[in-house]
């Protein structure tokens, strides 16, 4: 018989968690992403060990997506068993949200961002997870060909009808956060958050004005791909490791990413992360939170120990001048 689970009861006890933007959710500073390693080709047993693992280090957010996998829908599946098996008794504890927006079924009405698909999505990602609510529910990208007053719609009848929480948008730009923001608010449904891919390497969210601009307008900011796809870690500075996402799956990240200007920057911020105490992954994960603009880091993780590795940057988020500074310079900002 499987060894029933008990939380940690010093759960909370180093774990940081920050309003999310004006509102009154907070998200831990650390949240664990199922975008993979919860698909049907991975180790159930794992997946499991893993959300153990994460709540007992205080986090309490486990984001989803309806075609995470691969296959399309199978991170939702296992999240659902796992949330029966092991977190009943803990549902209020945890934020579980999930997203629609890209392609999921076939035919006209599988994809983007009608009404219809959102919906539909969302009941189907509910049966999944075994679950009566979301907390958020996010539109997973902007949609150029459906006006944004009936995407909009969709997320807040699911606020109204009970099967969402909160509202949110994911990889929107400024002018659509902003004209999201505005039609959400005339629909009396706030726009809580977007979820941005975020990085040292990745600055197009400080560029297109969506950091600043949510935090004006009172909208957090989750981050992911907070690791450039494994850039900003040691993995690549002896060569392509057999396991690494370059050498399985070149969707994401290829080799030619790796350039000679890319690697000496690899190495010299993993130099500086040295001299912080950090590993390079560490001191990547810290940058995203240091001034308080972006309100959890999302990571992705492997196996137990990568998130208990992750979950110490909480106490070392502050940088100093000359530290940020050096960051730049690498980086050629």
């Amino acid at each position: 018989m499987a060894k029933l689970y008990v939380a940690n009861d010093r759960r909370y006890e180093k774990m940081t968690y920050h309003r999310v933007g004006k509102w009154g959710l907070k998200f831990p500073a650390v949240s664990l992403g199922f975008w993979h390693n919860f698909g049907s080709k991975d180790n159930y047993d794992v997946m499991k060990e893993m959300c153990r693992c994460a709540f007992d280090a205080g986090i309490t957010q486990f984001d989803l997506a309806n075609n995470y996998g691969p296959g399309y829908g199978s991170a939702e599946e296992h999240a659902g068993r796992i949330l029966k098996e092991d977190f009943g008794p803990y549902r209020d504890e945890l934020v579980i949200t999930t997203k629609a927006g890209y392609d999921m079924w076939p035919g006209p009405y599988g994809n983007w961002g009608s009404k219809k698909y959102l919906t539909a999505s969302l009941d189907q990602s509910l049966k999944r997870m075994g679950l009566e609510y979301v907390d958020i529910y996010y539109h997973h990208r902007m949609d150029p060909d459906t006006p944004l007053e009936e995407t909009m719609e969709a997320l807040a009848q699911a606020v109204k009808s009970g099967k969402a929480l909160y509202a949110g948008v994911s990889n929107y730009n400024q002018e659509y956060t902003k004209k999201a923001a505005e039609i959400m608010k005339e629909l009396h449904c706030p726009l809580i958050v977007n979820q941005r891919r975020y990085s040292i390497f990745d600055r197009t969210i400080e560029e297109d004005g969506v950091k600043d601009g949510c935090q004006k307008e009172g909208i957090g900011i989750i981050a992911f791909s907070p690791l450039a796809q494994g850039l900003l870690t040691d993995k690549y500075l002896h060569g392509i490791p057999e396991d690494s996402r370059i050498a399985r799956d070149h969707r994401f990240l290829k080799a030619d990413a790796l350039t000679r200007q890319r690697l000496e920057q690899i190495r010299r911020l993993n130099e500086l992360a040295g001299k912080r105490g950090q590993s390079l992954a560490q001191m990547a994960l810290s940058w995203i939170l240091k001034d308080q603009k972006v309100c959890s880091v999302l990571i992705g993780a492997s196996r137990p120990q990568q998130i208990l590795d992750n979950v110490s940057i909480v106490e070392h988020c502050s940088f100093t001048e000359e530290e940020l500074a050096e960051i730049e310079n690498i980086c050629g900002k």
